[in-house]
């Protein structure tokens, strides 16, 4: 193995790495504010997602326009950087199969991901899933288009893990409003916001589940959004919460001032950045053998860790070591 070995290639051996992608994920329902999102996002780089709303942003009788208008746009200059992925209708609407067509058959080649509400059992989602990986194949699309799957019924956190397990996903995400609606008001309203959300023994319960069964299937656990709109302080905790509390990856935003507040919470600090590069050149320089770093042992299950470090680093804008952006990336 030679000193200039990449880390993608000397610690993964052929399997699938995790996920690398943006911490946020902002929903945008209108055409005015897909193209206000995909703006901004011109404007501070790819650091968050955007997801284009079939299911809440279509007026009812409009589906086919609204889907087609998401089309346009991600294939438009607008879409710099690749970042827009779309939400569809739940299984038991009748549009669904629809937006799938729209979107796969006129985006599949650009699209970030297809995201799927509502289910209700591990079976729906699957044969979801399925109707998109033939509707790609019909149409001459030869790569895997991530699917993200929302669990906010009783019956999809039943079979979350079965779930997670789906072919081509990519992300879980977990849908506080609805979930709490589920439970006839068992769970108070006061608990769509915090600290209620996170200390609701149900919701809690609920929230760890949903990011255990992400992990142990390599899929990226995405928290819920805060109602919040226009306090950044409230978003910035309840994202520092949702990561260090909970192992959440991601999160969703629903006003751009949540956008930036997200990611500072979610990225990684500078001080473990510094030490992953440290620690990765020096790795490489001892063709991925162990090493000894500050006192620590450290061998090829530490690397990866540090490797997906620097990986978001360079996803939320922390600045990384000139020597390791040079060798890594």
């Amino acid at each position: 193995m030679s000193q200039a070995t990449h880390p993608n290639q000397a610690l993964f051996g052929g399997e699938k790495p995790f996920p690398i992608i943006p911490s946020c994920e902002h929903f945008a329902g209108s055409e005015k504010l897909i193209l206000k999102a995909l703006a901004l996002q011109e404007t501070v780089g790819p650091i968050f997602d955007i997801t284009c709303d079939c299911e809440d942003g279509a007026a009812a009788g409009q589906e086919r326009q609204h889907a087609e208008m998401i089309v346009r746009i991600v294939n438009s200059a607008a879409n710099k950087y690749k970042g827009a992925g779309a939400r569809i209708h739940d299984y038991t609407h009748p549009a669904w199969r629809q937006d799938v067509d729209i979107l796969v058959s006129g985006a599949g080649n650009v699209l970030a991901y297809i995201t799927i509400p509502k289910p209700t059992r591990a079976a729906q989602a699957a044969e979801m899933i399925a109707y998109i990986q033939k509707v790609a194949a019909s149409h001459g699309i030869t790569r895997e288009i991530p699917v993200h799957v929302l669990i906010e019924t009783h019956g999809a956190l039943r079979e979350v893990h079965e779930i997670a397990a789906l072919p081509w996903l990519q992300v879980l995400d977990f849908g506080l409003m609805d979930f709490v609606s589920g439970h006839h008001g068992a769970i108070p309203a006061s608990a769509m916001r915090s600290p209620g959300q996170f200390e609701h023994k149900l919701l809690a319960r609920a929230k760890a589940e949903v990011v255990a069964a992400a992990l142990a299937n390599g899929v990226v656990p995405a928290h819920n959004v805060t109602l919040d709109l226009k306090n950044v302080e409230t978003t910035f905790a309840d994202a520092t919460r949702a990561r260090n509390e909970f192992g959440f990856l991601r999160m969703w935003s629903i006003y751009p001032t949540q956008i930036q507040a997200i990611v500072d919470a979610m990225k990684p600090n500078y001080a473990e950045v510094s030490d992953a590069s440290n620690i990765l050149l020096a790795a490489q320089a001892a063709e991925w053998g162990p090493i000894q770093y500050a006192g620590e042992l450290h061998d090829r299950a530490t690397y990866r860790y540090f490797w997906e470090v620097l990986q978001k680093a360079k996803l939320t804008g922390v600045s990384i070591p000139e020597n390791a952006l040079a060798a890594f990336f």
